[in-house]
């Protein structure tokens, strides 16, 4: 798959982040759930939650918030390069005459005034602005880290969603275990204290079943609140409760990675991942920004046209109101020679933001493929902890059986009974959370390379049960 996608993975564009991700993430998820059987009484699966976070999870809104703004820099950066319009208009009503009353007239009245109006409409076009021009293409580049923003906000929405879910399941896995180790203790317990009534057993052998019945007491308590946290940390995801979960299949497949592919997923990260993608933009917009900062020291040349209508009228004067008319057409050439150093100043900082946004994405790469190398191991490693763990379960089960052949022909107490059992549950949890960090950093791995998708999530949804 990685071979065969190289190429057009290289081409990789924004316009792709922005229109392929988004379409899938939002248009997917409504025919999923079409197939999916969905009612009150049903456990929720993966799919619904995560119809449910796209819709209502705070960061991604915000994200999606972001953007929309950021999107207007485009029209803003592009407005410098189009005409602008401007219409106006007056009117005013001037009066002449004595504050008092005198033998030669009548007070200050408006009747005794004229009248005073016009409008006027121009326009005015930038022929030549190299500091507009490069400012708009670093608009543009500024959209496009933008939109790869908030790609990598959806993919980063189904990690979270993804990790919420399996955490619920590791804990009610493991509260299952501690509620499982608690029963047992009470029945070590029990049996211990029947033994010592009968004097078959020291006193310490009830001590001792006492004191591992009130610790897996306490771990099944501490447990229980682990739960309430981890339901709690979906439901500020999603903004409703969820108590009944769909489980992970005992038939999921893990799967060992190819040794030969740790180089070939680097590389679909340097070519996919979109923080890399952000970075990389955020450097295209600051290189043409210094570009424009440089450009403010250039020539520009704008045309000009106007076109004015005037009426006036004064009732001293022997002629009637004159309505008069002007038009303007002018080329204006402008070239700034001195500006108090303003312009120099602003040039070098846009340079030095432009080697800092240099540095910046390059860090981006390095840590990417830290990532990505650090995920593709810590799968590795997952798939051999769970073939370890299930062949630790059977192991820890054969020697719980043992131990307890053994304390009833007296060859073992119950201090041994009671440290295979804890054993034989810790196994079993560990075997679970093996599992679940198996799913989680695979989706991290994907992630790291930028091929996250709501695939996945369909894909792990129909191994749920």
């Amino acid at each position: 798959m990685m071979g065969g996608n190289k190429k057009s993975q290289q081409k990789f564009t924004l316009t792709r982040i922005a229109t392929n991700l988004n379409r899938r993430l939002w248009a997917v998820l409504p025919c999923m759930l079409l197939i999916l059987p969905f009612s009150t009484v049903q456990a929720d699966d993966l799919a619904q939650i995560f119809e449910l976070a796209a819709n209502n999870d705070p960061e991604i809104r915000q994200a999606r918030a972001n953007y929309n703004a950021s999107h207007t820099t485009i029209d803003q950066g592009r407005s410098f390069l189009l005409p602008r319009v401007t219409v106006g208009g007056s009117t005013s009503r001037d009066t002449a005459g004595p504050a008092v009353e005198t033998p030669f007239g009548q007070p200050h009245s408006f009747q005794n005034g004229f009248n005073t109006k016009g409008y006027n409409l121009s326009i005015n076009q930038a022929l030549l602005n190299f500091e507009a021009w490069y400012a708009f293409k670093a608009a543009k580049n500024t959209d496009r880290q933008a939109a790869a923003n908030l790609a990598q906000a959806e993919q980063q929405l189904i990690l979270k969603v993804a990790t919420a879910y399996f955490n619920v399941l590791r804990s009610q896995d493991n509260l299952a275990s501690f509620q499982g180790e608690e029963d047992a203790a009470a029945r070590v317990l029990e049996q211990t204290r029947e033994r010592f009534e009968v004097g078959l057993i020291a006193i310490t052998d009830v001590y001792d079943s006492q004191a591992n019945y009130d610790l897996a007491r306490v771990n099944r308590l501490v447990e229980e609140n682990n739960l309430n946290q981890a339901l709690e940390a979906l439901e500020a995801i999603t903004g409703r409760p969820h108590s009944n979960l769909e489980s992970l299949s005992s038939d999921f497949p893990i799967e060992s990675l190819n040794p030969d592919t740790l180089a070939a997923w680097v590389n679909l990260a340097m070519d996919n991942n979109l923080a890399i993608k952000a970075a990389e933009y955020d450097f295209a917009a600051r290189q043409e920004d210094a570009k424009s900062a440089r450009a403010s020291m250039f020539p520009t040349l704008e045309i000009s046209a106007g076109y004015g209508w005037n009426q006036s009228a004064n009732p001293f004067s022997f002629f009637p109101a004159i309505a008069s008319e002007r038009t303007n057409i002018t080329l204006n050439f402008s070239y700034p020679l001195y500006a108090g150093g303003l312009n120099g100043a602003r040039k070098r900082q846009a340079y030095y933001t432009r080697d800092a946004s240099e540095e910046a994405l390059l860090k981006t790469q390095r840590d990417s493929t830290q990532s990505t190398r650090n995920s593709y191991r810590s799968v590795e490693t997952d798939v051999l902890a769970v073939q370890a763990r299930a062949q630790a379960i059977i192991s820890a089960e054969s020697a719980l059986e043992a131990t307890e052949v053994g304390a009833e022909v007296g060859t073992r107490n119950v201090v041994d009974v009671v440290l295979a059992q804890r054993t034989l549950f810790q196994t079993r949890r560990d075997f679970a959370n093996a599992r679940y960090n198996y799913v989680i950093n695979t989706l991290t791995l994907k992630q790291a390379a930028g091929i996250l998708s709501p695939q996945d999530v369909i894909d792990l949804n129909n191994w749920l049960e």
